[in-house]
């Protein structure tokens, strides 16, 4: 099923519960019941669980993009120092800049062909990534250049090559979900609570109250399909594998 089907849903069904459970609730109240008469402590504690549970989603939508950010930088750092590893070997005898190159974008096509979805799917790498990219370390540091020239190349690549086996560590650390069980439960139950003040405040069938109603519990619903689309920073509606084009 679609990301976005499954938030259309959320919403849609967000907007069904309450405007069902409204008129449900408005059917079986008492005949002199007015929900004008709502008293002040019920008004008081809507408003304050509204504010802490829109601070709380303000603060787990900023941490969860945080560390979408965060796997994006590792990604693109990774992919930069494979491209200045290819164009900085040029400078090596043919055979060996080939040879570099060769394992480069073999390297860079199980990536984005098969580790891709491997990290995707499961939240890992693959040992297979591991030993590719070992083979281009191997490539780089087994040579000994052979006049000044490739003196002068020798030590950028041998740092690209550092940086690009840091970056697909900090690849590997970031692709699990980012939000603890824990959070969700509170989200959860938060989003449950917060709605069903609504229901506190005694409001009417009318097309306005009811309109309002929806809207407030689908906004809630998309703020945490958001967050859960978010979490996942190599999953989800929002991401797009690399492409070998990537720099």
């Amino acid at each position: 099923m679609s990301d976005w089907l499954v938030l259309v849903l959320a919403m849609l069904g967000a907007c069904a519960v309450v405007v069902v459970i409204t008129l449900v609730r408005h059917k079986r109240a008492p005949e002199d019941e007015d929900p004008s008469e709502t008293p002040d402590v019920i008004e008081y504690m809507t408003m304050w669980i509204g504010v802490v549970y829109a601070i709380v989603l303000g603060l787990a939508i900023a941490g969860v993009w945080e560390a979408r950010s965060a796997a994006q930088d590792h990604v693109q750092a990774e992919a930069q120092a494979l491209h200045e590893i290819s164009e900085r070997v040029r400078v090596y005898p043919p055979d060996v800049r080939d040879r570099i190159r060769s394992d480069v974008d073999a390297y860079a096509r199980y990536v984005v062909t098969t580790e891709w979805r491997s990290m995707t799917e499961r939240g890992e790498v693959t040992g297979r990534g591991g030993a590719l990219l070992a083979r281009v370390r191997h490539d780089v540091t087994d040579y000994r250049p052979g006049n000044d020239f490739e003196a002068q190349a020798y030590q950028p690549v041998l740092d690209q090559m550092a940086t690009a086996d840091q970056a697909r560590n900090a690849r590997a650390d970031s692709t699990g979900p980012t939000m603890p069980p824990v959070v969700w439960w509170g989200l959860l139950s938060g989003a449950v609570i917060t709605i069903g003040m609504v229901f506190a405040l005694q409001i009417r069938r009318t097309t306005r109250e009811l309109v309002l109603a929806g809207l407030f519990s689908a906004t809630i619903a998309f703020m945490l399909f958001l967050i859960w689309d978010f979490d996942a920073p190599t999953a989800g509606a929002s991401r797009r594998p690399p492409s070998r084009s990537s720099p």
